[in-house]
């Protein structure tokens, strides 16, 4: 979509991952968009050393988000999140699902099922 602003097509799979879940790790993004793992993590270095993205180390997982003091970090932000908006809706809604641990045992995948349902009427 805008890979011709942001220079490559990486770069905008980290980017549009990232701004639409403030953070994401190098595995998360690859299996995300189903691509090769250097170019991510070429970019991901470019983008850091960039002053664009930070990194926290984790244990062994370093996760990036968008450098809250990158000069351009609002612009940039709203760009990307403009841009997640024309995205088809299994795409935008995929992106934007942001699961950080996992289901509790014994809850059902139907009760999530409901509660999505319930949210888009």
């Amino acid at each position: 979509m805008i890979k011709s602003i942001l220079g490559s097509l990486s770069r905008e799979r980290i980017l549009t991952f990232i701004a639409a879940r403030e953070q994401g790790y190098a595995r998360e993004i690859i299996t995300f968009w189903q691509c090769p793992e250097m170019p991510i993590k070429r970019e991901l270095n470019n983008l850091e050393a960039a002053g664009v993205l930070f990194c926290k180390t984790y244990g062994k997982t370093i996760v990036y988000g968008i450098n809250p003091r990158y000069f351009l970090k609002n612009e940039l932000t709203a760009l990307l999140l403009k841009m997640i908006e024309s995205y088809p809706p299994e795409w935008k809604e995929k992106l934007l699902f942001n699961r950080r641990r996992n289901r509790a045992k014994g809850k059902s995948v139907k009760y999530l099922n409901d509660l999505r349902n319930n949210e888009k009427q």
